[in-house]
């Protein structure tokens, strides 16, 4: 079990932007924008699964994430921990041992043999699950893999992740509405200030993705390529 005693969440955000910012998860790229799995395009891109391959800031970020979910949603608040396919589930691993926790796994889809399961590990009716992701964008990916949980008989009324966008004003009524509150370290506005103190990148890319941060709809429509 971690100790309760770790810095407050503003600063938790501020630490965990530096971390990411240090390993190089984060891209800022506005001249070429990145195309998102959503088809539009985005001047910025974060890479979280990087973070396995450095001890670390990777445990440090998890005993972050632990704290987190136990200081917003309870210390007993959980039977199983459920990692996301594929990258959530180096992260749950790690925050279930935290938390002594038996921890599992959700496929995106049936894998089409055997038990076509979605659910790997033992899940039950009953528990009380919390699904960690890496990243959560507008909140809609998250909605199947609650939905594939809940169908066990299992109740998911809780999802953690390493970095919320946090630009996307839907994200939270997307799952509030699922019945899911969000938790998380750190925001793109988080790694923007971070990026400004540290002077990680130059002044002309820093106001350009704060244009995006400002109003990413807009910047995307403009920058669209048909």
């Amino acid at each position: 079990m971690i100790p309760a005693t770790y810095p407050d969440k503003a600063e938790i955000a501020r630490l965990s932007a530096r971390m990411l910012l240090e390993i190089g998860a984060v891209n800022f790229r506005p001249e070429e924008p990145y195309i998102l799995a959503s088809g539009l395009p985005s001047p910025t891109y974060i890479d979280c699964r990087k973070l396995i391959s450095y001890p670390r800031i990777r445990a440090t970020l998890m005993d972050f994430l632990t704290t987190t979910v136990m200081r917003e949603a309870g210390f007993e608040a959980f039977d199983n921990v459920a990692g996301g396919e594929t990258a959530g589930i180096p992260f749950a691993a790690l925050v279930a041992e935290r938390l002594a926790l038996p921890m599992s796994y959700v496929r995106k889809k049936p894998k089409g043999y055997g038990r076509n399961a979605r659910i790997e590990g033992e899940m039950h009716e009953g528990q009380r699950v919390l699904l960690v992701e890496d990243l959560t964008t507008d909140g809609g990916s998250k909605l199947s893999f609650v939905d594939a949980i809940r169908e066990t008989g299992a109740t998911c009324g809780h999802t953690a992740v390493i970095f919320n966008y946090g630009i996307f004003p839907e994200t939270e009524t997307t799952l509030g509405d699922h019945g899911v509150q969000l938790h998380y370290l750190c925001t793109w506005w988080d790694v923007l200030s971070e990026a400004r103190t540290t002077g990680s990148f130059d002044a002309r890319t820093l106001e350009a993705v704060a244009g995006f941060l400002t109003d990413p709809r807009a910047w995307q429509a403009a920058h669209k390529v048909d």
